[in-house]
């Protein structure tokens, strides 16, 4: 079986895709293999010329699924679905063409879509991420991130959120990272907090690729700011308790409304509420996809 991926060149829609191939890679009978292909080299036009030829310049072997996320990927995955009649499309996300034109829709729960023929959906965006089962007790991860078009960073309200975790949690090993989005000034500004000593300090900057993924498969509680709603679900797939920061909201919208919705699910009420789910939406989708 082979799967082609139609790429924007963005991470996180890569991300998507991988774990959707993963997962389907450890639940089929036969040999999965995955082919990314970029946008540039599927030009519209050449693609028009290209039906019903089962085969293209760019593609290397016959795809059994072509995958694509993001919106410019859309036309694409449709057309290239017209070069190779046989293979199934699959979008991951809400398409702005008519669903019916695709094989099928993935798409997270909270952009309100019904769940009906070729639509699947998602407790949040698909990950590789899988629980292997390594947790720590008391291992503590924090992953901060920062600003964002829905959310305004408050230093006080992260400072006292690390403060309550430190006094909560006297006996845990509580390992902290930052994203590209937290500001600068925040890491010397917890450093003179007398709990930061409790804290072992990692700035994104300093972690390799791939280094908080491990983290999540290690760490037994993982506290992240409300901004990073696709971290939330990835540690929540890797069988970790999660824990929300709350930070100030620049606005109300279908992704805040989840947030809400997420926070009041919290099953272990401390100081901070801890979200106990146990998620694992790749797999579920793959068993779907290989069903039909």
């Amino acid at each position: 079986m082979h799967i082609v991926y139609i790429s924007d060149g963005k991470a996180g829609h890569r991300s998507q895709a991988l774990g959707l191939y993963k997962a389907m890679q450890r639940q089929s009978e036969t040999n999965v293999t995955f082919e990314e292909v970029s946008l540039e080299k599927l030009p519209v036009v050449r693609l028009f010329f290209s039906f019903g030829k089962n085969q293209h310049i760019a593609i290397k072997n016959t795809p059994d699924y072509i995958f694509g996320v993001g919106s410019h990927t859309q036309l694409r995955v449709l057309l290239l679905g017209k070069v190779f009649p046989e293979a199934k499309t699959v979008i991951l996300m809400k398409p702005n063409l008519p669903f019916a034109w695709f094989n099928h829709v993935i798409i997270p729960a909270h952009d309100g879509v019904p769940e009906k023929c070729n639509v699947i959906l998602t407790q949040g965006a698909l990950n590789p991420i899988i629980n292997e089962r390594r947790h720590q007790k008391k291992r503590i991860l924090i992953a901060l991130g920062g600003s964002s078009k829905r959310h305004q960073w408050n230093e006080q309200k992260v400072l006292s959120a690390i403060q309550q975790i430190v006094e909560n949690n006297h006996d845990a090993d509580i390992v902290l990272t930052t994203s590209r989005r937290t500001p600068s000034e925040f890491l010397p500004t917890l450093k003179e907090a007398p709990f930061s000593s409790a804290l072992q300090i990692f700035p994104v900057e300093e972690t390799p690729q791939g280094w908080i993924f491990e983290e999540m498969q290690k760490a037994e509680v993982v506290w992240v700011t409300e901004d990073s709603v696709s971290m939330i679900y990835e540690a929540l797939t890797a069988g970790c308790k999660v824990g929300v920061i709350e930070i100030d909201r620049v606005k109300d919208d279908r992704i805040t409304h989840l947030l809400d919705q997420l926070i009041e699910q919290c099953t272990e009420q401390q100081v901070l509420g801890l979200l106990n789910l146990s998620l694992n939406e790749a797999t579920r989708v793959a068993q779907l996809l290989l069903k039909t």
